[in-house]
């Protein structure tokens, strides 16, 4: 469904758009009504992420999201069990990021088995390494759920075409070397490197860290087939601000590429 669902949206002359939210950040009550308004807006998917005690991928804004739901007691469990219980009336599919450690300790079988009830169609996991991946990689191909892999700007042609070949849903292409978190620039040689992924793999390449304005979602626009924006959706849950959100997803129609 998360691969069928971008290319859908990128044959229709669009861009696909995937926010990024920090489950129980503000409560776990917080959760169904966010996703319900995400959808309603248009957005492509929507990435959950599963606050951690070491967040090694996140910068300042998404980790101090992550804090706040663990101070609400947010857990792996408790937010499949929250997803779940309104899973009959979410229509994008949803993408969990979280650390190999919380998978562990739930059991690879049990979270494959509890993500897929809960509408999960793809897992993001930063900290786990390509060659390590079996570890959950079985359990989640049985419940049909796609694991999503990350290519850095620095890694070299071999590790492109590894990391390409292994990756479903979508390739999840950083644009910057670093943490995640809005920035005001980028690598110029940004272009040629979409270009490597794109002919490495058959599935949409998306961008992904640092993009928070309409500017950077047009930039990437014009050389991927969509984007997912972190800590500028963070921030305007934060502060109710629907009007920015909705201008970041409307950034993506009709898009020229």
């Amino acid at each position: 469904m998360l691969v069928t669902a971008i290319q859908k949206v990128v044959a229709l002359g669009d861009k696909a758009f995937i926010p990024y939210i920090m489950a129980g950040d503000g409560g776990l009550d917080t959760l169904k009504p966010t996703i319900l308004r995400l959808q309603q807006i248009g957005v492509t998917a929507i990435e959950v992420g599963i606050p951690f005690t070491d967040p090694v991928a996140d910068g300042p804004t998404i980790e101090l999201a992550g804090k706040r739901a663990l101070q609400n007691g947010t857990t792996l469990k408790s937010v499949l069990a929250t997803l779940t219980s309104f899973a009959d009336e979410i229509t994008v599919p949803l993408i969990a990021m979280t650390y190999l450690n919380p998978i562990l300790a739930y059991g690879a079988e049990a979270f494959a088995h509890d993500a897929a009830k809960a509408h999960i169609h793809g897992v993001i996991v930063p900290d786990m390494p390509l060659e390590e991946r079996n570890i959950i990689y079985p359990a989640l191909q049985r419940e049909k759920i796609a694991l999503v892999q990350l290519i850095s700007l620095t890694s070299p042609a071999e590790r492109i075409a590894k990391l390409a070949a292994a990756s479903e849903g979508f390739i999840y292409a950083i644009t910057v070397n670093g943490i995640t978190g809005a920035r005001t620039d980028f690598a110029g040689e940004l272009e040629k490197h979409f270009a490597k992924l794109k002919i490495a793999s058959s599935i949409p390449v998306l961008a992904g860290f640092g993009i928070s304005t309409q500017e950077h979602i047009e930039k990437f626009s014009a050389f991927s087939d969509g984007v997912i924006v972190g800590s500028k959706i963070v921030d305007a849950l934060t502060s109710n601000n629907w009007a920015t959100i909705e201008s970041l997803v409307a950034a993506t129609k009709n898009v020229k590429s």
